[in-house]
């Protein structure tokens, strides 16, 4: 995978992760703890994510960089 590629697919999760957000936002609003905690399950299962696919995008950027 590209670097390119990997920074597109971490910016598509990172909107996931936006919207997600707001999702826990509206739930605390409605004091549904429950529905809050797979939420944060979520928050933090998308969080990995991007920081995966940034680690992709840094290392297809530097072996591009030495080739």
């Amino acid at each position: 995978m590209s670097a390119e590629e990997s920074l597109g697919r971490a910016e598509e999760l990172l909107a996931r992760l936006e919207a997600t957000r707001s999702e826990l936002e509206r739930l605390a609003e409605h004091d549904d703890a429950e529905k809050a905690l797979e939420v944060l399950n979520e928050l933090s299962r998308l969080a990995k994510e991007v920081e995966e696919e940034l680690e992709k995008a840094r290392r297809a950027g530097e072996a591009d960089a030495n080739s």
